[in-house]
């Protein structure tokens, strides 16, 4: 009986032994996982800007910009692509002014070859846009015209492709109209995309209003909000010189690319890593 006892409070004090033991073991190694454990990351629910995508002459948005604006929103980031009118860089830039204003929250908004332009007239006074993104464009200061800036440097291809159609404006007066030649387009815009691609862009391209080399450019949000730049060093309708000049005046931190005109559709990585350094550098 005795003997049983002994052994019953041995098997206690043993119980109880190794109790305090994995009561230790626990805390121990709860206080080693929370030494390692990587901080929390608060960034990541950071709510990203948006990007708005301005496309050029003779384009449309799915074509220009289809490739970039899924890269963008794979990596969450909340991407507009409106429809530029491409009738007047006035009319255009009040247009996007207003795409601009109906957007809450900082905007990272980027311009191809005229929508450079277009975007340096409409974010000015806006305080929500952090950057401007320039790919292969124009980038005129304030009095400046298209027409005048593109015969600055030499090695632009894009007069002698161009196809002038009048058009009849609603006060009764004749306006004019840009198309590229179709067996032209590729050489001169897009001569690193497939043969394929750049036949339906020509079937497809938008008329651009000629009177949009001819306006002068009224505010350059430029000299306020910071920018980037990438100069597409094959470019023939809008001569890498240019963009350098362009770059260099306003200030842009730079990329170059072996692309052609179009280079957010034939090099949509260098494009987006672009508009995203944009962003992580304003946000």
């Amino acid at each position: 009986m005795n003997g049983f006892g002994l052994t019953l409070r041995g098997a206690r004090a043993l119980l109880a032994t190794a109790a305090i033991a994995l009561s230790l073991a626990m805390v121990g190694s709860a206080g080693a996982t929370a030494a390692v454990a990587p901080a929390a990351d608060h960034t990541s629910a950071k709510p990203k800007p948006t990007v708005v995508l301005v496309h050029g002459g003779f384009a449309d948005a799915t074509i220009s910009w289809i490739d970039v604006t899924d890269r963008l929103q794979k990596r969450g980031y909340p991407v507009i692509a409106p429809a530029n009118p491409l009738r007047s860089l006035p009319t255009d830039s009040a247009y996007i002014a207003s795409v601009l204003r109906s957007i809450n929250g900082p905007i990272i908004l980027v311009g191809h070859s005229y929508g450079g332009a277009v975007i340096t007239n409409a974010a000015a006074d806006n305080p929500n846009v952090k950057a401007l993104v320039y790919i292969a464009a124009f980038v005129p200061d304030t009095g400046e015209a298209l027409g005048e800036l593109i015969d600055t440097y030499p090695g632009s291809e894009i007069q002698a492709a161009l196809n002038p159609i009048p058009y009849p404006n609603s006060d009764g007066t004749t306006g004019t109209d840009l198309y590229l030649q179709a067996d032209k387009l590729r050489q001169v815009f897009a001569a690193d995309l497939p043969t394929s691609t750049t036949k339906i862009m020509a079937a497809t391209q938008r008329p651009f209003s000629a009177a949009c080399f001819t306006d002068r450019t009224q505010a350059a949000a430029w000299h306020t909000i910071p920018s980037w730049g990438l100069i597409a060093t094959q470019d023939k309708a809008i001569p890498p010189a240019l963009q350098r000049f362009e770059y260099q005046r306003a200030g842009s931190r730079t990329v170059e690319v072996a692309a052609s005109h179009v280079a957010m559709i034939s090099h949509p990585d260098a494009a987006t890593n672009l508009i995203m350094s944009a962003a992580a550098t304003t946000s």
